[in-house]
């Protein structure tokens, strides 16, 4: 069996010296504001996760309102919820991301973010595809207000092996 998961995360953006985007710290003026350490990218993965197998949200498993999460590594978030997909015996089979940001431009840190990803969850980088694209002015994108991250992704259900 395949279940589909789909996320869209959105972070507001202040003044700021680095943003964290698939669990690179990026040199920026800008950084997300967040309870965790605002990875809208591994937000987005870790939801449609729990989508997929409807197991419910992020802040139902990492509540904003518990101070154990405050500034929490999101890629240990993402591991965390990737160990839950595990024990029901669903495997990831492939993820598709998009950030949208005015600023900074991504374009070099991307096979970075793939590769941090694939690694952490021990799977292919051909798995992870994660683009990039601008709000070119328009809506809070556009205006360097917000970053927004969607995922779709497929995870499929392993074989079991029964014995008589």
């Amino acid at each position: 069996m395949n279940r589909i998961g789909h996320s869209r995360d959105l972070h507001r953006l202040k003044a700021g010296k680095s943003l964290k985007l698939g669990g690179l710290q990026i040199p920026s003026e800008v950084s997300a504001v967040a309870h965790s350490d605002g990875d809208c990218l591994l937000h987005s993965i870790a939801e449609a996760m729990l989508g997929a197998l409807a197991l419910g949200d992020l802040g139902t498993h990492f509540p904003d309102t518990d101070s154990a999460y405050e500034g929490f590594d999101s890629m240990q978030m993402l591991k965390k919820v990737y160990e839950m997909v595990k024990k029901r015996n669903f495997e990831l089979v492939n993820v598709d991301a998009t950030i949208h940001l005015e600023a900074p431009k991504l374009a070099s840190h991307i096979d970075k973010m793939r590769q941090n990803i694939a690694t952490n969850l021990g799977v292919k980088t051909e798995r992870i595809s994660v683009k990039a694209t601008r709000g070119e002015g328009v809506d809070a994108v556009g205006r360097g207000e917000a970053v927004v991250c969607e995922c779709v992704l497929l995870l499929h259900e392993r074989h079991r092996v029964e014995y008589l």
